[in-house]
């Protein structure tokens, strides 16, 4: 059986099978991508708009915000639909376009925040050619190079994922289309490719998780030699809110794609999915202002400048 059989669509898991459940899951899932849509605009105007945070720190805090708002936009809204319809399809068009914005996005991610850990390296432990190694043209040349390896990972995964013959069905066993759960309904050993180029990705991605942790042993390190109280606060301040971001999104992904199948289950899958693809776009603005001074100064000034362009928004239509 060839994907020609698949071109009407997929059926994705639902949350609920009561109207009143699927209401819920709707609402919750609306609260959560509303929160994380203001909270991820905020930011990003926040960084734009106030000139003390054209820094390398927060040019790169600017694209994890814009990429948390990609990714979220990605799954959640059809989960949302879906509820709200009561049905559980998605085009074959729809799942390939899904497969590959989330690898994308997900990838960039995962590359800006190993890019994080070296600015904070560089700032703490060689803060004399902080300048130098993080200039400008250094800055966009790291941004742009997360982008690129996203886009490319995507690229090669969804093209060998949407090529392999389907004949186990069309159902997938999770909210949005994964491509661990597209491999389960090949009927080929061609699947194996893809198999290979997932582990692959999978050691490139603990590549890049050695080279955090060993960033974060030396930073520790230097922290930990400062004389000045106050300057070990300030250095904790800078470094715990990533740490934090990237622990969530290793620990998450790596139990979804890694965990033994003895303990797999449908619904410990739906949960592991939600923590790493719904929870950390709507978390890591709130971690990065938790203890950020002049982040959230700069939040004080934006808010009411978004308050009143809204109300006057609002106002204006109205009439």
């Amino acid at each position: 059986m060839s994907n020609d059989s698949f071109l009407n669509g997929f059926l994705l898991v639902a949350f609920a099978e009561t109207r009143e459940l699927q209401l819920l899951h709707f609402s919750l899932f609306l609260g959560i991508y509303l929160a994380a849509l203001l909270a991820n605009g905020l930011i990003i105007t926040a960084v734009a708009c106030d000139h003390r945070l054209h820094t390398p720190m927060y040019f790169f805090l600017l694209h994890l915000a814009l990429l948390d708002l990609a990714s979220i936009s990605t799954t959640v809204p059809t989960s949302m639909a879906n509820s709200l319809r009561d049905t559980r399809t998605i085009s074959y068009a729809g799942c390939a376009a899904q497969v590959f914005l989330f690898v994308f996005l997900f990838g960039a991610e995962y590359s800006l925040l190993t890019v994080m850990a070296y600015d904070r390296f560089v700032a703490i432990c060689r803060p004399l050619h902080y300048g130098t190694l993080l200039g400008t043209r250094a800055c966009v040349r790291m941004a742009a190079a997360a982008w690129v390896s996203g886009f490319l990972c995507a690229l090669l995964h969804t093209a060998n994922t949407f090529s392999i013959p389907l004949c186990q069905g069309n159902v997938l066993d999770q909210f949005f289309c994964a491509i661990p759960q597209i491999l389960k309904l090949s009927c080929s050993r061609s699947y194996l490719w893809e198999e290979g180029l997932l582990v692959f990705t999978v050691f490139s991605m603990f590549g890049c998780f050695v080279f955090i942790v060993l960033s974060y042993v030396q930073i520790f390190t230097a922290v930990l030699r400062m004389p000045s109280e106050q300057g070990r606060h300030k250095a904790f301040s800078m470094c715990l809110p990533h740490l934090v971001v990237v622990s969530l999104f290793v620990s998450t992904s790596f139990f979804a794609y890694l965990k033994p199948p003895s303990i797999s289950s449908p619904a410990l899958d739906l949960v592991v999915a939600v923590l790493y693809s719904v929870v950390p776009p709507a978390v890591n603005p709130l971690l990065y202002s938790m203890r950020n001074k002049e982040l959230k100064e700069a939040l004080r000034k934006v808010m009411p400048w978004t308050f009143f362009s809204s109300t006057k928004i609002a106002i204006s239509l109205h009439k």
